[in-house]
């Protein structure tokens, strides 16, 4: 009996051992009775946005009243590989350059009353310093005694407001060899008219330039001067648009913009009247493959450039 006395107490220990665990662990059970505190989550900053870029200034060239406002015709760049397309902006007018004939394709130009003053003319021929490195560089001397004059596309009296401005035509990157007669003649007669036109209220976009080889000067027929360096080309053309000046330039051109055109050999026994010559712009792009007045609205452009000057 003593035996199983003990037993007793020894499992009534241990059933109490065991209710006394089970309620030790008790508190542990109910958390939702203390939730945690909840850790504050910081609200983020937002980014502070970048401040938006500001779009590039428009080149000048590029800008209403300059040079390639209307279209640049040939898409010259100013990259040395693009040797025989290479682009000049001289501020006051911008050339595409040929490397390997050593003349410009074309000068372009926008004209208007400021741009005439008292200023004389300059007559200082020389080399274009910003030829690239390696490039045969034409100076006064290139055209000494070869019976060409010094022919410029931007016209020096185009160029009278400023001494800097007159003196830019003057680069021989503005320069082509011209038979003297036609250029102190019917493509002088032209400039005037131009000039006459500006006086009436008008500005002018004008492009001016030559292609092909050969022309006649005052010691006959040549392909080539400087001992060869430079070429002599056979036909000059110019395209001129006649607006009223005023601003908003690209939407006053209509099917009513007047737009001269003239192509002409280069020779000295010409008619001084340049009417004579005068052509449809479509026929000077046909002869140069080259994209006038592209920035103006593709109807117009396609009219106007249909179209023979008749005034």
């Amino acid at each position: 009996m003593k035996i199983h006395k003990k037993l007793l107490w020894v499992l009534l220990a241990m059933s109490t051992l065991i209710v006394s665990c089970s309620k030790s662990a008790d508190p542990l059970e109910p958390i939702d009775q203390y939730p945690p505190t909840p850790i504050p989550i910081p609200t983020p900053t937002p980014p502070t946005p970048n401040p938006p870029t500001p779009n590039p200034p428009t080149p000048s060239v590029f800008a209403e009243d300059s040079s390639l406002f209307l279209g640049n015709p040939s898409n010259a760049t100013d990259n040395i590989n693009n040797y025989t397309n290479f682009l000049f902006d001289e501020r006051y007018y911008a050339v595409s350059y040929n490397r390997d004939r050593a003349t410009a394709n074309w000068s372009s130009w926008h004209v208007k009353s400021a741009d005439y003053g008292n200023v004389s003319r300059a007559d200082d021929f020389r080399a274009n310093p910003n030829m690239p490195s390696g490039w045969y560089a034409p100076d006064y001397f290139s055209y000494t005694s070869s019976g060409f004059d010094r022919g410029h596309l931007c016209p020096s009296a185009d160029r009278t407001a400023t001494v800097e401005a007159n003196s830019s035509t003057f680069l021989m990157t503005n320069i082509i060899p011209q038979a003297p007669n036609n250029n102190q003649a019917v493509w002088a007669n032209l400039e005037t008219y131009c000039r006459t036109l500006v006086n009436q209220g008008n500005e002018l976009y004008i492009t001016a330039g030559a292609f092909g080889e050969g022309g006649t000067g005052n010691n006959g027929y040549a392909t080539h001067i400087d001992n060869g360096r430079i070429t002599v080309p056979s036909t000059l053309w110019k395209v001129i648009v006649v607006i009223r000046e005023g601003t908003d330039d690209l939407n006053r051109i209509d099917l009513h913009t007047r737009v001269i055109a003239v192509m002409m050999p280069n020779e000295n026994g010409l008619s001084t009247n340049w009417r004579n010559f005068r052509v449809s712009v479509d026929a000077i792009e046909a002869a140069t493959g080259y994209d006038f007045l592209s920035r103006v609205n593709s109807y117009i452009q396609d009219y106007l450039e249909m179209q023979v000057d008749d005034l």
